[in-house]
């Protein structure tokens, strides 16, 4: 009850304060939603300063913004693309999808393997004996799918 009397007792300015205070907290929790709560506080407490209204309808002018940024922002940035100079970060194995390669290990029962750059991969696939060419088609993992050619 203390918070809904000091509202009362202070209009607009505490949520002027509010929102601000939520602003400066984004800066510490990042995520976004502090942005939108203390961008809802600060409209707030200009509409209650220009146009006076009960303590209750500033809680639903308040409520209804945050939950309509919040929902706006979460909606806009999940239907963005994320665009990387690095897609394949974190991904190497997918990166030599399609390449052709010669086994450095026979595959037998299912699995060899080859040299990519500086790493040797496991492979699996059909068995095939020692330097054969063969085609990465996938992964499962760190384990590269391989066809022969």
């Amino acid at each position: 009850m203390q918070v809904i009397d000091f509202i009362a007792s202070n209009g607009p300015w505490a949520w002027l304060v509010a929102g601000l205070i939520l602003l400066a907290l984004e800066l510490v929790v990042p995520g976004g939603f502090l942005l939108w709560m203390g961008i809802a506080g600060i409209v707030t407490g200009v509409v209650a300063m220009f146009q006076p209204i009960s303590w209750a309808a500033q809680w639903l002018i308040f409520g209804v913004l945050s939950l309509v940024t919040i929902t706006l922002w979460v909606r806009w940035t999940r239907s963005r693309p994320t665009h990387s100079d690095r897609p394949y970060l974190n991904r190497r194995a997918e990166q030599f999808i399609g390449q052709e390669v010669v086994l450095e290990q026979a595959i037998s029962q299912g699995f060899g393997r080859v040299a990519l750059g500086d790493t040797v991969w496991r492979v699996t696939g059909p068995d095939l004996p020692l330097g054969h060419r063969v085609r990465i088609v996938g992964n499962d993992g760190a384990v590269l799918k391989v066809v022969p050619l």
